[in-house]
């Protein structure tokens, strides 16, 4: 976990200035996913893994981004850019991240001045549990503070969502962002991607969120994600055919399937299936939330995976076979893979008394079936970024 006192110190003894301290977490999406870029509904939580930006303000001019995870691996020591002359296209470095924020909030208006910035996290990278993110909300918290602006949180992270998407030139959603500056201690919560309104769905105290990681992230070829956003669209765009009202699947029903499916591919239909069905699904999982009803949240899971499995396709064997291998181990209320697909992290709710002991069979049953250890955290729902005292 953060040992602020130690990350401080590192701070000091590098630039030999005193930080402010910002803490932005990674996240896990409990039900609701490649929902985000057809407005619909997700329900992630933040968790206890996070980014650490320290700031400081320099004299010369320069801007001096610095990572102790990269130098623990000696791969990477403090890169140097002129803060009145900011790169204006990525270079395929993780500085892409905290460059396209600082890049973002100069076209807000702001003059950025010159500063030392130290970065460290915890967020497994590669894990599906949105490190970028929190990389990302980390250093907006810490940049506008410095310069004397304060965003709302929904403000803030949109700011870093135009950061991956116009700097970086990844194509996420707003997820990731928005879970990360506005997550809530023992909440999950329920976000509308269209008005960005959301509400708060209490998690059970005896309830913890345990995290699998498969250990796998398999390379799709063509681009898996590009190629099924394209299918999703190209579904909505046969249903706006027929319901010009229809601007994104948000707003189409499973009886529009049933109407005019015949009209799409067969990938197309299968797609379109998941999003309205995970949409349903999304917004029924914080309803059993909010009513406590845990048999109902499990059942729900278990449908969002079997849909994200065969509709979708952006499972894998050594997913499913996580899933499966859950289900039967004591304490398991549900579980499914969380993020892109492909590989990644599986999400389990375990009743709190039978975590550990899930966590350490699951791990084994894993090892022994797939041959690959995995890694397996147990974690709970914890706040959003913050500046640290």
């Amino acid at each position: 976990m953060h040992d602020v006192a130690l990350f401080r110190t590192m701070h000091l003894e590098r630039f030999h200035a005193e930080p402010a301290i910002f803490a932005a977490p990674g996240r896990v999406n409990l039900i609701g996913e490649h929902t985000d870029y057809a407005e619909g509904f997700v329900m992630p939580a933040a968790i206890g893994f996070a980014t650490l930006a320290g700031i400081s303000p320099r004299a010369d001019g320069n801007i001096v981004i610095y990572s102790e995870n990269y130098a623990a691996q000696r791969t990477f020591e403090a890169r140097t850019f002129d803060a009145s002359a900011l790169p204006v296209a990525a270079s395929h470095h993780w500085t892409d991240y905290p460059l396209g924020v600082i890049s973002i909030l100069a076209g807000e208006g702001h003059k950025i001045p010159g500063f030392s910035l130290s970065l460290w996290g915890d967020v497994p990278l590669g894990s599906g549990l949105s490190s970028s993110a929190a990389l990302e909300v980390a250093t907006a918290l810490a940049v506008s503070s410095l310069i004397g602006v304060s965003y709302p949180g929904s403000v803030l992270a949109r700011l870093c969502q135009r950061a991956e998407n116009e700097f970086v030139g990844a194509s996420c959603g707003i997820m990731d962002q928005f879970i990360s500056a506005n997550g809530a201690k023992d909440h999950a919560l329920l976000l509308d991607c269209r008005d960005l309104s959301f509400i708060l769905a209490p998690i059970p105290e005896n309830v913890a969120l345990v995290i699998a990681n498969t250990m796998v992230k398999h390379a799709v070829v063509g681009g898996e994600y590009t190629t099924r956003r394209a299918e999703v669209e190209a579904a909505c765009a046969v249903i706006a055919g027929h319901r010009p009202g229809v601007r994104f699947l948000r707003d189409a029903t499973v009886d529009d399937l049933e109407q005019w499916g015949h009209e799409m591919t067969p990938n197309s239909l299968k797609r379109a299936r998941h999003v309205i069905t995970e949409n349903l699904r999304t917004v029924a999982a914080a309803q059993a939330l909010i009513r406590r009803d845990l048999p109902e949240l499990g059942r729900l899971m278990a449908e969002a995976h079997r849909s994200y499995s065969q509709d979708f396709e952006a499972s894998c064997v050594e997913a499913d076979a996580m899933v499966s291998l859950a289900q039967h181990l004591p304490g398991l209320i549900g579980a499914r893979l969380t993020g892109g697909g492909f590989g990644g992290c599986t999400i389990n709710l375990v009743e709190q008394s039978h975590a550990a002991e899930f966590a350490t069979s699951l791990a084994g049953l894993y090892a022994t079936k797939i041959g690959i250890v995995p890694q397996v955290h147990i974690c709970h729902a914890s706040g959003g970024a913050h500046q640290l005292a």
